[in-house]
């Protein structure tokens, strides 16, 4: 009897103790700005001269899907294609491709890749497979919700909430305290890391110029709190708070934006570009929006392509951005998006009964989701394509109007672009094709499974004509 009250007196214990510690446990809270500093801050034109080695005429972006293990494997599967690729520079020297990535943008599972791979450059290839792709993260982050009596207590309300207990065990086990100010002293390519407001369904990246309309300083921000909001699926995990301090610091407006809105209204072409200026407002209406929640970035873009596609239009429609961002250099931009979309095995259509309700919710959100990705990328492909078109049409004018035709090209020079798009849809085997598409979405795979889908990243993306065609341009074997 007096050991079994022995007992019961310890896990009382225990609990008051978790009660107490919980009663300290708070979410973080992201610091404030009282002033826009553009040259400091993790921003694209700070990070990305730092490459060593980098051709300054090529941008080179990745763009990482969402899909839990199975997206973060298939984009290292590229990661590792690329740096198996090498090429001659224009300075005679050989390199590998994956030295002039500038940009890696993420979504839910394929943030962990994109973020990692800034964090770590090389040692990413020894370490991530045992560390995050071949590990049950998903189990030990069920075991952390409800076998630790600290959590039980910390989760009972208030806006600590299942997506800080997962940035912890992210922070644990991958990113090590990691913040954004860390990635400013390494010398890999800008990573982005995309949440959904929830509240409006705008996009949301842990980028200094989105924080910036929140008046708020990213660099002391953890990278594991930026994995775990990329990937914090609704009703599974919680929204994850950030505090908005919008209007508080003198923030300006890019000159994108003053480019735009200069634009006769009858004609301005960039209709999508308007829309995010709208976004921008919103955000940085701290006074009305002190608090801004966040949930998966795959609810807004799952395929980390939506920005690329904002930078796009932005790069061609003003060059006061691109003279921003150091871009007015620029003659090639490489774009290459890492699709892990899934697409279960449905016989619905065989039976007369229709699916179930939960079945039916699953179909609602994901088939949506999918035609939005398939409608980006074809976007981009079109935003190229008119891009051009535009250029000559822009020539045309200025020899029109008297310009010499040299002295026209050189102010509208040419850019080439190639989008590449790496997507289990182009796989010839149906059977293999229906494997990749049928695996799930979880953070567990088997290790057979990760392995399978590094093999068939790489192959993918050296099997595409457009990656074929780039290698010829830039003179790789």
């Amino acid at each position: 009897m007096s050991a079994c009250r022995s007992k019961s007196g310890f896990v009382v214990a225990c609990c008051l103790a978790a009660a107490f510690l919980a009663g300290c446990a708070t979410r973080p809270v992201n610091p404030p700005l009282t002033h826009i500093d553009k040259t400091s801050g993790y921003r694209g034109n700070l990070v990305i001269p730092k490459r060593p080695n980098n051709e300054l005429s090529t941008l080179f972006i990745l763009a990482f899907s969402g899909g839990g293990t199975r997206a973060a494997s298939l984009s290292y599967g590229v990661l590792e294609e690329l740096r198996r690729t090498e090429f001659t520079a224009s300075d005679g020297q050989v390199r590998r491709l994956l030295d002039e990535v500038d940009v890696v943008s993420g979504v839910s599972g394929g943030s962990f890749t994109a973020l990692s791979y800034a964090l770590y450059g090389d040692q990413l290839f020894d370490e991530y497979e045992q560390r995050f792709l071949k590990r049950d993260v998903q189990g030990e982050l069920t075991k952390r919700s409800f076998l630790y009596p600290s959590n039980w207590f910390k989760l009972m309300g208030g806006s600590y909430g299942r997506s800080e207990v997962a940035a912890e065990l992210y922070d644990e086990i991958l990113f090590q305290g990691a913040t954004f100010n860390d990635l400013l002293a390494k010398t890999g390519p800008l990573a982005i890391a995309t949440g959904t407001d929830i509240t409006t369904g705008s996009r949301f990246s842990f980028y200094q110029e989105d924080f910036d309309l929140l008046c708020s300083d990213l660099g002391p921000v953890q990278l594991s709190r930026a994995a775990a909001t990329s990937s914090a699926v609704p009703i599974a995990l919680s929204p994850v708070t950030l505090n908005n301090y919008g209007g508080s610091c003198d923030y300006q407006y890019p000159p994108w934006v003053q480019d735009i809105l200069a634009l006769d209204p009858n004609k301005r072409p960039a209709g999508r570009v308007l829309e995010r200026y709208r976004q921008m407002a919103e955000f940085h209406d701290g006074a009305n929006r002190p608090y801004i929640h966040l949930v998966d970035g795959g609810v807004s873009d799952n395929i980390g392509a939506r920005g690329v596609l904002d930078t796009f239009e932005e790069f061609f429609m003003s060059a006061a951005f691109r003279e921003e961002k150091g871009f007015d250099v620029v003659r090639r931009v490489v774009i290459i998006v890492v699709n892990a979309r899934s697409a279960h095995t449905r016989d619905w259509q065989k039976d007369e009964s229709p699916p179930g309700s939960i079945k039916q919710l699953s179909q609602s959100t994901g088939v949506p989701i999918e035609r939005y990705s398939f409608e980006t990328v074809e976007l981009i492909k079109d935003r190229a394509a008119v891009a051009d078109w535009r250029r000559r049409l822009l020539i045309a004018e200025a020899q029109l109007a008297g310009m010499p035709k040299e002295e026209a090209e050189a102010l509208h020079p040419k850019i080439d672009v190639h989008v590449v798009d790496v997507n289990f849809e182009d796989l010839s085997d149906p059977q293999e094709r229906e494997f990749f598409m049928n695996l799930p979405t979880s953070f567990v795979l088997e290790a057979e499974e990760v392995d399978r889908l590094r093999e068939v990243g790489g192959r993918l993306l050296r099997q595409s004509p457009e990656f074929q065609a780039l290698l010829e341009q830039i003179g790789a074997p």
